[in-house]
C-alpha cells in the first residue's frame, strides 16, 4: 500500500521556494527550541543538496537543461542569492560548501539567452561588498572567496569591484598569515586583474599611480617569497597584456620600476628570475627609453650581461633563448642620453 502514497517530486520551482522559506526561518527565528531549529537545519542541508544534484546532476544522470533554467528563474526572482549569502555561517561544513557550489553554477546559467544572475547582480551589487569583506572571517573567507570569484565573471560586477575602495584592501587580504586565505584572495585579485580586458585597461590607466605604488611596495617587494613570486608573474601577464599597452609603456619609464625588476633579477630563486626577466624586458626593449633609464642599464650593463649570459630556463625554451638574446644585444649597444 505504501507505494501508493509516495509523495511526488518537488519541481526545481518548488524546490527553490522551500530552501528560500527555509532560510528565511534561518535567518529570522532564533529559535529556543533546539529540537525545532535543528530539524529546519536537516531540511536546508537536503533543500541545498537537491539544489546542487539538479544543477550538476547525480552519478547515474545530468543536469537536464529545462529542470536548470526554471531553477534558475526561480531563483533570481527574489532574494534567495541575500538570504545564502546572509545564512552561510549558520550552515554546517558540508552545507556550505553545496551552497558555494549552487551559487557558483548558477553564475553560468542562461534563461533565453540570458545570464539573468548578472542582472540580479547588478540590482544587488552590495552583496559583493559581504563576500570581499568575508576574506576577514577566517571560517567563512574560502567560500565568500569562490563565490565572489564567480560573479566577476559578469563584466559589469568586475567594474563594481575593481572601482570600489575595497580593491585596496586586497593588497593585505594576499599577506594574511593564514596561508589557504592569502592564496585564495591571490587568486580572486589575478581574476579580476586579467578577466576583463577592457574594463582592466580602464582600471589601470585610472588608479595607475596608487595601485602600482601598492603593487611594488606591498606586493614586489614583499618579504613573503610566495607574495613576490606571484606578484611578478601577474605583472608580467598584465603588461604584456596588449590592451594594456599605455599603461605597459608608463611602468618602463620609471627608474623606480626598473630598480625593482632588476633587484628581483637578483634573487636566489630561479622562478623569481625568469619571471622578472619577462618584465625587465619589456624595460630594455622600449625604443623611447628616457635618458635616466639608459643610463642606470648602461651603469649596471656589465652586471647585467654577466647575469644573462648564465641566464636558463630549466627546460630548453626557444621563445626565452631568442628574447634574451635580443635583450643582450639592446643593453650591448646602448649609448648614454644627455638629460634634457
Amino acid at each position: 500500500m505504501k507505494g501508493l502514497f509516495k509523495s511526488k517530486p518537488k519541481t526545481p520551482v518548488d524546490l527553490v521556494r522551500q530552501t528560500r522559506e527555509l532560510l528565511m526561518y534561518v535567518e529570522r527565528v532564533n529559535d529556543t527550541r533546539e529540537g525545532k531549529r535543528e530539524e529546519k537545519m536537516m531540511e536546508l542541508s537536503k533543500s541545498i543538496r537537491e539544489l546542487k544534484i539538479t544543477l550538476y546532476g547525480s552519478g547515474e544522470s545530468e543536469p537536464l537543461a529545462e529542470a536548470c533554467a526554471q531553477l534558475t528563474q526561480e531563483f533570481f526572482k527574489e532574494n534567495t542569492l541575500r538570504l545564502i549569502i546572509n545564512c552561510l555561517p549558520n550552515l554546517n561544513l558540508e552545507t556550505r560548501k553545496d551552497a558555494t557550489q549552487v551559487v557558483a553554477n548558477l553564475q553560468r546559467q542562461q534563461v533565453q539567452s540570458r545570464l539573468i544572475a548578472c542582472d540580479y547582480l547588478e540590482a544587488n551589487i552590495d552583496l559583493m561588498d559581504k563576500l570581499i569583506l568575508g576574506y576577514e572571517n577566517t571560517e567563512m573567507a574560502l567560500h565568500y572567496g569562490a563565490m565572489l570569484r564567480e560573479c566577476i565573471r559578469h563584466q559589469s560586477v568586475a567594474r563594481y569591484v575593481l572601482e570600489s575602495e575595497h580593491m585596496k584592501k586586497f593588497f593585505d587580504y594576499i599577506q594574511l598569515p593564514n596561508f589557504d586565505i592569502a592564496a585564495d584572495a591571490a587568486a580572486t585579485f589575478k581574476e579580476l586583474l586579467t578577466r576583463h580586458k577592457s574594463t582592466v585597461a580602464e582600471f589601470l590607466s585610472k588608479n595607475y599611480d596608487w595601485f602600482f605604488t601598492e603593487y611594488n611596495s606591498k606586493l614586489l617587494e614583499s618579504s613573503n617569497y610566495i607574495t613576490r613570486r606571484q606578484a611578478v608573474k601577474l605583472l608580467a601577464d598584465m603588461l604584456l597584456d596588449r590592451s594594456n599597452s599605455a599603461v605597459m609603456t608608463r611602468y618602463v619609464s620609471s627608474r623606480d620600476n626598473l630598480r625593482i625588476l632588476m633587484n628581483l633579477l637578483r634573487e636566489s630563486s630561479k622562478s623569481i628570475q625568469i619571471e622578472a626577466f619577462h618584465v625587465f624586458k619589456l624595460f630594455a626593449a622600449n625604443h623611447n627609453k628616457p635618458p635616466d633609464i639608459v643610463s642606470i642599464l648602461v651603469a649596471n650593463r656589465s652586471k647585467l650581461l654577466r647575469l644573462f649570459a648564465d641566464f636558463k630556463t630549466e627546460k630548453e625554451d626557444e621563445q626565452f633563448e631568442a628574447d634574451k638574446a635580443q635583450v643582450v644585444k639592446e643593453i650591448a649597444a646602448l649609448e648614454p642620453k644627455e638629460n634634457k
